[in-house]
């Protein structure tokens, strides 16, 4: 499998994530996911399996070996990862972070691919003792590497003294739009909610050209992001139903159509009438764990799984994962 065929899997991997947690999790409200994160920690959590653990996570990731999911994560990281303000392009942040048992020693080829791949800083600690210590320092360690935006990862509780080992992943991105939209244009306009009322709210409105593509049922805006002298190119996309009770089934639609994306994507300009977007800010978090479960990835979850492959000690035989908390943000 090719770098190109492995980012259509993911891609479908990731709309299909988001798909059930829209239809379920969020029930279409007001949420925002990041599926990537979710796919990144499966990635890891793979390198640290074997046997029919393993299988199901290749299975869900749509991915024939840990080698191809490693090549893809390495280049993800390395390349569209990277920060981009120094070159006038978006400013990116992305971390990741471990913290493991005093009681565990990480397996040299685990760690290896967690400093070089993941990039991810190690951190010995006593879940035995110091397990609401250990809580604040993942919190405090995920504000600090979203610039405020996320300031509590791990919900009170999450962590006790069963707890073995954390991965944590932060990734803040911040851009602006090619063209701004003029603040004075701002209006407000009706917003139509799913339950068939309306509310009034600010829209952002402009009489320029746009990205856009119709389709049968729905519509696709694309609005790119200042590049300046970054070689990588990225967007923010829009897709709207036309119907006002549309969402649910749009949203069936992208996340269980392989290669939607490849087809559903506007690639030039064209005259529009009467154009506005509402401002929106959305914070939404969930318990990941339920959602993979749901799709059928259930052995990483389980005492019958085998991730053997993370630590060096005879206690590897009792890991599972426990929980994968997401808070994600946008605005």
């Amino acid at each position: 499998m090719g770098l190109r065929e492995e980012i259509v899997s993911q891609n479908d991997v990731a709309l299909g994530i988001s798909k059930h947690v829209l239809l379920t999790e969020g029930n279409i409200s007001d949420s925002v996911v990041s599926p990537l994160s979710i796919q990144l920690v499966l990635g890891l959590i793979a390198v640290g399996s074997k046997g029919p653990t393993l299988d199901q996570l290749l299975s869900f990731l749509k991915s024939k070996s840990n080698d191809h999911l490693i090549s893809f994560f390495s280049e993800l990281v390395s390349v569209v990862f990277a920060d981009g303000s120094a070159n006038g392009g978006p400013l990116f942040s992305f971390a990741n972070g471990v913290w493991v048992d005093k009681s565990l020693s990480l397996k040299p080829s685990f760690k290896e691919i967690l400093e070089d791949l993941y990039r991810a800083g190690c951190n010995e600690v006593d879940f035995q003792t110091k397990a609401v210590e250990v809580t604040n320092e993942v919190n405090a360690w995920a504000e600090k590497e979203t610039n405020g935006l996320i300031k509590e990862v791990l919900p009170s509780g999450s962590v006790d003294n069963a707890t073995r080992l954390i991965f944590a992943n932060a990734l803040y991105f911040r851009g602006a739009w090619n063209e701004k939209f003029d603040e004075s244009t701002t209006k407000d306009y009706d917003f139509y909610l799913l339950n068939g009322s309306s509310v009034h709210v600010p829209f952002m409105t402009s009489n320029k050209n746009q990205f856009i593509r119709a389709f049968d049922g729905f519509k696709v805006l694309r609005l790119p992001y200042e590049q300046g002298e970054d070689e990588r190119r990225f967007f923010t996309y829009f897709f709207l139903p036309d119907a006002k009770d549309g969402l649910p089934a749009l949203v069936e639609k992208v996340g269980s159509e392989s290669g939607f994306l490849d087809h559903h994507l506007p690639q030039q300009k064209v005259e529009v009438g009467e154009f506005r977007i509402p401002r929106f800010k959305v914070s939404f978090g969930f318990e990941a764990s339920k959602t993979l479960k749901g799709l059928g990835l259930v052995l990483p979850f389980s005492d019958k799984g085998d991730l053997t492959e993370m630590v060096d000690s005879s206690f590897s035989q009792n890991l599972y994962v426990s929980s994968i908390f997401q808070n994600p943000s946008s605005k």
